[in-house]
């Protein structure tokens, strides 16, 4: 073999001694700082790792350039607070004008009363004198009409009056001149038979009755009747006859 033609040979022994002393410092070296790991090729790439976590919130930025949106409707009311603390009170009102004198408006009063009182009583007069009839402290007024004895009662209530029930030959008097029909009178014996009493329930001590009156001629004959003579006469509550009342005045 000639020189030139083992040249080639000799410098590839070289360069592969020199590259296996090199490969052979790198691995003790690497083995006195991680003896754990063994040298050898690079490894394949492995998976992502999993999400880190979030980081601090950054500040606030700044305002959009877009257009504002509408404004929304308003929320529930809400419940109502505590009262709050009473003001200071505030200033005096001038001092107002003097009052009149309540004696003036006493007298004024009392003078009216006394001017409607007398026209009331003169209002009363003519009523009497047209209509109806007086006898001391009463006074008999008709309407005319013809009803049952209830009615009758009912109808002198009503104005506050009572059904005309004679105490004397006066007031009998009074309610035959009033009447011009057979008239109810404010007497009957619905509790007792043969008790006529009036309608507070005191028993009659004036009577003033028809001959053979009261004989109860049909059952049920309980109410009393004034007849155009003025003498009296017992009747069924339930027929009509004319009404009379009377007033205390």
């Amino acid at each position: 073999m000639s020189l030139f033609t083992s040249l080639p040979f000799l410098l590839l022994i070289v360069v592969t001694a020199s590259w296996a002393d090199t490969e052979t410092e790198n691995c003790e070296n690497i083995q006195k700082t991680c003896p754990v790991i063994a040298c050898g090729p690079p490894g394949i790439n492995g998976f992502p790792g999993k999400d880190g976590r979030d980081g601090a919130k950054g500040e606030k930025g700044e305002p959009g350039q877009g257009l504002r949106g509408l404004q929304g409707p308003p929320g529930k009311m809400g419940p109502q607070g505590t009262p709050g603390i009473p003001g200071i009170p505030g200033p005096i009102g001038q001092k107002g004008d003097p009052g009149e004198n309540m004696d003036d408006y006493i007298s004024l009063a009392t003078s009216e009363r006394a001017t409607l009182r007398s026209e009331l009583n003169q209002i009363r007069n003519w009523l009497i004198f047209s209509l109806g009839k007086r006898v001391g402290k009463k006074v008999f007024f008709t309407n005319g009409k013809k009803m049952p004895f209830n009615e009758v009662k009912t109808l002198c209530a009503r104005f506050q009056g009572h059904v005309a029930t004679p105490m004397n030959a006066e007031e009998n008097r009074a309610v035959k001149n009033l009447v011009t029909a057979e008239a109810f009178l404010g007497i009957t014996d619905q509790e007792t038979e043969g008790q006529f009493v009036d309608l507070t329930g005191r028993r009659v001590t004036y009577q003033n009755w028809n001959d053979g009156e009261p004989n109860n001629a049909s059952p049920g004959e309980h109410c009393v009747t004034l007849l155009s003579d003025g003498t009296w006469n017992d009747i069924a509550c339930s027929a009509s006859f004319l009404a009379v009342c009377e007033f205390s005045i």
